[in-house]
C-alpha cells in the first residue's frame, strides 16, 4: 500500500484539490473519505461534485447525506453516489442502499467507510482526513493499492495550486 500526505491550509485549499481530482475520476472510482466529525470529509465531497457537475453544465443543491445516507447525481455520462454511513451498523445495511452495484459503475464518495466491511472495493483511494493544530488546516493521508491513483493525486495537486 502506498502513502501520499497533503497539507491543506484552508477549505479553499481542500477545495481546490477535490475540484482538481473531479474531472480525473472514472465511472467505478471509489474514494474511502475516512475521519472525525468536522475533519473535513463532507467539505472534500461537496467540492468534488460541484465541480464534477459544473464541467456538464449542471448546477445543484449538494446537501450532506447524513440523514438520507446517499445522494446520487446524474453528471452526464456517470453517476455520483455520496454516501455517509455514519448511522449504519455494517456491510450488511449497506447491501440494502445498494451500493454494492453503484461501486462498479459510478463514482462513489463514502464517508465512514469502516462499516462497508468486506465490500469495500480494493482499488479504492482512502482519503483520511485529520485535523491539525494550526486553525483550519487539514492533514490528508492518501492511501492506495492501485498504482493509477499515485498519477491522479498528483495532477490534482498540481492543478489545485
Amino acid at each position: 500500500m502506498a502513502d501520499r500526505v497533503f497539507h491543506f491550509r484552508s477549505p479553499d485549499e481542500t477545495s481546490r484539490f477535490a475540484a482538481a481530482l473531479a474531472p480525473l475520476l472514472r465511472p467505478g472510482d471509489t474514494v474511502l473519505l475516512q475521519g472525525g466529525l468536522g475533519a473535513g470529509k463532507s467539505h472534500f465531497a461537496r467540492a468534488l461534485i460541484l465541480a464534477r457537475l459544473a464541467a456538464h453544465g449542471l448546477a445543484e443543491d449538494v446537501p450532506s447525506p447524513t440523514f438520507t445516507l446517499v445522494q446520487t447525481y446524474d453528471a452526464g455520462e456517470v453517476e455520483l453516489w455520496h454516501a455517509d454511513l455514519y448511522r449504519l451498523s455494517g456491510p450488511d445495511d449497506v447491501l440494502e442502499l445498494g451500493l454494492e452495484e453503484a461501486l462498479e459503475s459510478a463514482i462513489c464518495l463514502i464517508e465512514w467507510p469502516d462499516r462497508l466491511g468486506n465490500i469495500a472495493p480494493d482499488g479504492a483511494l482512502t482519503l483520511d482526513f485529520q485535523m491539525t493544530d494550526a486553525a483550519q488546516e487539514r492533514r490528508v493521508t492518501a492511501r492506495f493499492t492501485d498504482g493509477r491513483w499515485a498519477g491522479l493525486l498528483d495532477a490534482a495537486f498540481k492543478g489545485a495550486g
